[in-house]
């Protein structure tokens, strides 16, 4: 996964840790507090070891780093080195723009960075983002399962739909482009609330999409308006984990829930988690090494 929160920093740096793939998650969570920009890369096939890669503004938060690290170090039992390079600002954020090229997705979308001059000619729906500023940008293997998800469950024509954890609003977006339905789309993150309204707001979806602060199920606003009939949760392995049986209670009979941002390896794992709390597995999408599992609540289910 990638994000990116600021177009203009003066003073870039990457950190970095390489570690075996049981232990990717803890270090992601620990650079992702501190870090513009978070990246996940394979590093050794054979070995099973990847690296963690995150952007920060040079100096910043050190503390917090230390204190994160220290805690992933803690709950993994690994103790990865930290690796620092310098990134200079305007060839960093060159190659972000070079990276993010108008990019199918599925058969029904097309991705493209706000940066491209002309909008692509094709009959498939547009996103628009911002190449600088988003969360979830399509390039990702998580965000890309989701949105062939989408196009497989479309039929059922959900009324009620929940972005739980939306980034950029990508999948907000496609939702209701495609559904022509409201979606709320909530996220822990103000900046993350801000961007989905930016980009609802750049591909004229804004009447459609409401976006909301909101800490997971604990989110009165979000507990209120269930049952959902299509959740989309592209989140990390264990927090999807904890959170199913919430989950399960908050989706209706019938309705479908879109999980990501979990490597293959860990598909088990999410789908057991899921599986005791009575949802279904439907489909499981492979996009590279990463997995999105379409689930489904059984009619005559209880809530």
């Amino acid at each position: 996964m990638t994000a990116i929160r600021r177009r203009h920093a003066t003073e870039l740096e990457t950190i970095s840790v390489t570690v075996p793939e049981i232990s990717v998650e803890a270090y992601e969570n620990a650079i992702s507090t501190v870090c513009a920009t978070v990246g996940i890369f394979e590093f050794d096939e054979e070995e099973k070891l990847w690296r963690v890669e995150g952007v920060k503004d040079t100096g910043h938060a050190e503390d917090e780093l230390a204190a994160a690290l220290a805690l992933a170090a803690l709950t993994t039992g690994i103790n990865a080195d930290l690796e620092r390079t310098n990134t200079e600002t305007e060839g960093w954020l060159a190659r972000t723009y070079e990276s993010f090229p108008a990019q199918e997705v599925g058969k029904r979308f097309i991705v493209r960075g706000s940066h491209l001059d002309e909008a692509p000619d094709s009959n498939r729906i547009t996103i628009t983002l911002d190449a600088g500023m988003a969360f979830g940008s399509g390039e990702h293997g998580s965000t890309r399962g989701c949105l062939r998800a989408l196009e497989l469950v479309a039929h059922r024509r959900p009324r009620n739909i929940l972005d739980l954890g939306c980034g950029s609003g990508i999948l907000a977006m496609g939702a209701a482009a495609l559904l022509h339905r409201p979606v709320l789309a909530t996220d822990i993150d103000p900046w993350s609330v801000r961007i989905t309204q930016e980009n609802a707001a750049r591909n004229g979806l804004s009447r459609l999409i409401e976006a909301r602060l909101g800490n997971g199920w604990s989110t009165p606003e979000i507990r209120r308006r269930a049952p959902y009939d299509l959740v989309f949760a592209n989140i990390l392995a264990r927090p999807l984990c904890m959170m199913a049986k919430d989950l399960s209670r908050h989706l209706a009979p019938g309705g479908t829930v879109i999980l990501a941002g979990l490597l293959n390896t860990q598909v088990r794992m999410v789908l057991a988690a899921h599986q005791r709390c009575g949802l279904v597995l439907e489909r499981h999408l492979r996009e590279g090494d990463w997995g999105t599992l379409i689930l489904r609540k059984p009619f005559g289910a209880a809530r």
